[in-house]
């Protein structure tokens, strides 16, 4: 029973030192899984942070850079505004510009168009003029040239007579072959109804006393009324169309120091000219 007793006692000694055993091996087992486990953890840790410091970076780089977007978004946005104010000014003041200057067209056009019917009526009015010189021509033509002359001045025709054929020195009597030259210059005035005529008598500087004359210019007036009474009276001019003027020595052609230019002073002239209300007329049609 002792030896029972001690074989028990040994077994639960070596059961002892078995249990024993084994927890230092579970001891020892289990230390070293939680370090290799810390450290595994720990790597993962770091490689934690790291990345977590690197997220931070980029976020920081990415915030940074949308600010900077912004920024320049923002500034962008200004200059559209500011460019598109300036393209509203530039459309309303290209606006304007291209009314005035559809406006400045307009005013030029309508001027050319005054020129033209201006110059259309100036046209008109030399074409009258250079048929009165030529038909006045045709019918003088056989006249001595000393004794007419025909000429036009500023759009005017004139026909001057000289003393010599008109009249007798020292009178107002119209002589016969006065008539026969105002009988064709007035065959041309009644053709061109629109025509008026003045008549002027001119003189030299010889001095004349009459019973009925008393100085060159009271001749001059009386020439000029007797050849204006014979148009009307023997080729029925009408006198509303007619005016005479005696314009005595005052207005020479010549100088007065010498025979020839005292004949030359000596002379009637006949002023060929439009009505003025006929060519009033055209000019108002031009004006239209």
């Amino acid at each position: 029973m002792f030896l029972i007793f001690a074989l028990q006692e040994t077994k639960r000694e070596t059961m002892k030192k078995v249990f024993v055993f084994a927890a230092a091996a579970a001891l020892t087992l289990s230390s070293c899984v939680s370090k290799q486990k810390y450290v595994e953890l720990e790597e993962m840790q770091k490689a934690t942070s790291d990345k977590l410091s690197n997220t931070k970076m980029e976020l920081a780089a990415a915030t940074a850079e949308k600010n900077a977007q912004a920024a320049e978004l923002a500034s962008l946005r200004a200059t559209s505004s500011d460019l598109m104010k300036q393209v509203g000014d530039l459309t309303r003041m290209s606006a304007t510009n291209a009314e005035n200057m559809e406006k400045t067209l307009e005013s030029i056009n309508e001027k050319e168009v005054t020129i033209t019917n201006l110059q259309d009526a100036m046209n008109r009015k030399d074409s009258v003029t250079l048929a009165l010189v030529t038909s006045l021509k045709g019918a003088l033509g056989d006249m001595n040239d000393e004794d007419v002359q025909i000429s036009v001045e500023k759009g005017v025709v004139y026909v001057n007579l000289s003393d010599k054929l008109m009249f007798r020195p020292g009178s107002a009597y119209v002589s016969k072959d006065a008539k026969t030259v105002l009988g064709k210059v007035a065959k041309i005035m009644a053709a061109k109804p629109t025509l008026e005529i003045l008549v002027e008598g001119h003189t030299d500087t010889d001095p004349i006393a009459t019973d009925c004359i008393k100085d060159n210019w009271e001749l001059s007036a009386r020439r000029a009324t007797n050849i204006v009474r014979v148009l009307q009276n023997d080729f029925e001019i009408a006198p509303e169309r007619m005016s005479a003027a005696g314009r005595g020595e005052y207005i020479p052609v010549a100088s007065n120091d010498t025979r020839e230019g005292r004949a030359a002073n000596r002379r009637t002239r006949i002023v060929v000219l439009p009505k003025l209300d006929e060519f009033n007329k055209m000019i108002e049609e031009g004006l239209k």
